[in-house]
């Protein structure tokens, strides 16, 4: 039987990246974005091609793909150039915790390993219930800020939103979570923060580094509850603001031991 799935596959974003090699398909990819960072021999492995919103097309079409995938429309104007050269584009464009599921399910089948892509899945899906089910006894939720960027202050995506829902938390700024574009997400006033004083700050800031400490330093914020007690966290851009697996597990993971903690300790 004659095997059409694509054997030539470009990502230009970390998710897809990850999840291929999870499923054992890494030798279907043949290029890669340059901010990939999951799993990291990817980095060693696969030509560097792209950043996120800029490609270096000649390269890629070097690469003779059969199949881009990217994300979102930050990424339209690569994928129409492509798309005008005759190659094969899909961009996936997943903000919540199912659509991350159902872009792997899709992954999946677009490579052949639909059986795969639903064990991985389930299993996730199984555990997300667990951590439901344990939560779900806890009298007080713990308020939980998720700091995205500082400059303007921009809290959390959809799925980030979610997944401290799910471990027992309650999202801060509810009313921003669903908005996809980052300029809706922004906090005009730090001081607004300091008035919804969360008990839990969490920060990932994409490319740079967040420094819990610092957060003590702005002004008014010595009064928030996260900051009087020392719940003040990072958790790596590449753990939980890439919509793909490493939000799943690691990304989930640390929220989950963060919130934990601080339920054992109040």
């Amino acid at each position: 039987m004659l095997n059409y799935y694509p054997k030539r596959i470009v990502c230009l974003t970390d998710e897809t990246t990850e999840m291929l090699y999870i499923l054992g398909e890494q030798d279907r990819i043949a290029g890669i974005s340059g901010f990939t960072v999951r799993p990291p021999q990817a980095r060693k492995e696969k030509p560097k091609v792209s950043a996120f919103t800029s490609a270096k097309i000649d390269k890629i079409m070097d690469l003779k793909p059969d199949l881009v995938l990217g994300f979102s429309d930050l990424q339209a104007d690569i994928a129409s150039e492509l798309i005008k050269k005759g190659v094969s584009v899909h961009i996936f464009n997943q903000r919540s915790v199912d659509e991350i599921f159902q872009m792997i399910q899709m992954l999946g089948a677009m490579v052949g390993c639909q059986d795969k892509a639903q064990q991985w899945v389930t299993d996730h899906q199984t555990k997300i219930t667990k951590i439901k089910e344990r939560v779900a006894s806890w009298e007080k939720r713990p308020k939980v800020y998720f700091e995205e960027w500082n400059d303007p202050i921009i809290t959390g995506i959809q799925w980030v939103s979610e997944l401290i829902t799910i471990a027992g938390g309650e999202e801060c700024y509810p009313e921003y979570s669903k908005q996809s574009l980052a300029k809706k997400r922004i906090v005009a006033d730090p001081l607004d923060v300091v008035k919804r004083n969360p008990d839990i700050i969490i920060g990932s800031w994409c490319g740079r580094k967040f420094h819990p400490e610092k957060v003590a330093q702005r002004e008014g914020w010595s009064d928030v509850n996260a900051v009087k007690n020392g719940y003040v966290f990072e958790i790596k851009s590449a753990h939980i603001l890439q919509p793909g697996p490493a939000a799943l597990t690691e990304g989930l993971d640390q929220i989950t031991t963060i919130l934990n903690n601080w339920h054992l300790s109040s």
